[in-house]
């Protein structure tokens, strides 16, 4: 485990009611209704949460990756992120998989940003190994 050497931020959030409940960041910049996933109930579910952040921060890990070799990115840049909550031996386990679009840029570039993009993403290196991840570029 490699240890933080300086924090640069810190998201802090208060969770009531788990997976039917509700969660609020300690600026009131993020307040959700959480429901579980496939309820009816108003809400997002953990699952989306996460999707949402690794995408974001997998475009970001991109744009440094494109940076570094010169490429300029396509402004319709997306990440899908497919995050499955599954259960097998021993309990509830999740999966992931990131489709990577980069119109216009040619597929060796895409592969080798988008590898670059998971050895540097905090999400990819929280994951790896932990969970099946699959990255795609579409």
């Amino acid at each position: 485990m490699t240890a933080i050497e300086k924090v640069l931020y810190t998201g802090k959030t208060h969770t009531t009611g788990g997976r039917d409940g509700a969660s609020r960041s300690n600026d009131g910049r993020l307040d959700v209704k959480l429901s579980s996933p496939g309820s009816s109930r108003p809400g997002t579910n953990p699952e989306q949460l996460f999707a949402a952040g690794w995408s974001a921060c997998f475009i970001g890990a991109i744009g440094k990756a494109a940076s570094e070799r010169k490429v300029t990115l396509p402004a319709d840049l997306a990440v899908d992120a497919e995050v499955d909550l599954g259960n097998g031996a021993g309990g509830y386990f999740l999966g992931a998989r990131l489709n990577v679009s980069m119109p216009g840029i040619d597929r060796d570039t895409a592969g080798a940003l988008v590898d670059r993009a998971h050895q540097t993403c905090p999400y990819s290196k929280a994951t790896r190994g932990n969970i099946e991840v699959a990255i795609n570029i579409v």
